[in-house]
Formats: structure tokens, C-alpha cells, sequence
């Protein structure tokens, strides 16, 4: 069974990309779902992975101190935390040195591996400066439905796939569709798609 989906066309914050010219297909790049709670991985036109993640329990937008997770087109800006053991706790974006259990009481720190993102539109400008991130969370337990403070949160062993899966510079589109929508055209079977977590 194949593990890629192809996609036709991606359509991404209000903009159509026709996924058969080859710049739309070249490289790779991610798709956040607010509405699913799903971030996808797609690699040269094809989606190849589905994880789920937990953005801002207070909406969306790019205020600051709004704690909202911004929309729109932004990119991964840096990669903070290869070769740290799951669970290793960051504060400031340096390791701390101690590491926790997924779910582990009373804690909510970032774990295992940050990726900063930066925005490219207005509608998130402020996005690296807030300091939104993807990133792996102790509290596992509720990833799949809005909890963070504007990140976009993942369990360990996702974030850590992500994390090696997608260099600095990787376009990241973050939707308040859903992927289905957002990832517009695709034979979209999730049987042929990896899903993962």
C-alpha cells in the first residue's frame, strides 16, 4: 500500500498553488490544521504523514500576549534540540538537563525539540518574536483538541519525526480548515496515508 496521497492542488490560506507546476511539487513543507488538530507533512506534492498536535486554547490571531496561535504562511526559522532524549525539558530554547515522562503531574514545560517559526504575512508578523513554536509537550494526554498558549504542541515521538523530516526554511501554512479542504483536490484516503501517532 502506497504511503503517499497525490496532490492535485493545495490550496493554503485563500491561495491556490497548482500542484503540477514543479516549483508547487519540489521540496517539502507542512499543513497545520486548527479545525482537525492535525498537522501533515508534504513531500514533493504528496502527503506522506499525519500527526496530531494541540494549538491555542485561545483561538487564533497574532496579537501579543493574546496566547493565540497565528494563521497563515510562515517558515521554519530554527531547529533547536537534535540528538536532546525525549522528554529533555527547554526553557529559554536551553536544555534544562532534566527530562520528564509524557504526562508527568503538575508539569508543562517544552520538551525534545523546538521548531521556531517566523511568519510571512502581516497577519503574523509577530509570530517569531512571540516566540511560536512547534514543539513536543510533557502533557501528551491533550494533544488532539486546543490546549497550548499558541504553539503548536506534539507528543515527543512526533516532534521528533517532524523535527527530521524538515530542514530551516520549510514552508509551514497553519489553517483554521480542514486538512481536507485545506489540502484541496487530493485522493484523499487516509488508508493510503501514514497516520501517524
Amino acid at each position: 500500500m502506497s504511503l503517499k496521497t497525490p496532490l492535485l492542488t493545495l490550496t493554503l490560506a485563500g491561495t491556490a498553488i497548482l500542484a503540477g507546476s514543479p516549483s508547487a511539487q519540489a521540496g517539502t513543507s507542512v499543513v497545520v490544521s486548527v479545525r482537525d488538530q492535525q498537522l501533515a507533512i508534504v513531500k514533493d506534492g504528496c502527503r506522506t504523514a499525519t500527526y496530531p498536535v494541540s494549538t491555542s486554547k485561545f483561538g487564533v490571531g497574532d496579537r501579543p500576549r493574546s496566547y493565540s496561535t497565528p494563521l497563515g504562511a510562515m517558515q521554519i526559522a530554527a531547529k533547536i534540540g537534535s540528538g536532546a532524549p525525549m522528554g529533555a525539558v527547554f526553557k529559554n530554547r536551553q536544555r534544562t538537563g532534566e527530562i520528564l515522562r509524557p504526562d508527568s503531574p503538575g508539569r508543562d514545560p517544552i520538551v525534545t525539540r523546538i521548531l521556531w517559526l517566523r511568519g510571512l504575512e502581516s497577519k503574523n508578523a509577530r509570530a517569531y518574536e512571540r516566540g511560536i513554536y512547534i514543539h513536543g509537550t510533557a502533557e501528551e494526554r491533550n494533544i488532539g483538541r486546543p490546549a497550548s498558549y499558541g504553539c503548536i504542541r506534539m507528543r515527543s515521538r512526533d516532534v521528533v519525526r517532524v523535527f527530521d523530516s524538515v530542514p530551516v526554511g520549510t514552508r509551514v501554512e497553519i489553517i483554521n480548515v480542514s486538512l481536507k479542504n485545506g489540502l484541496h483536490g487530493t485522493a484523499d484516503d487516509t488508508r493510503n496515508t501514514r497516520r501517524a501517532g
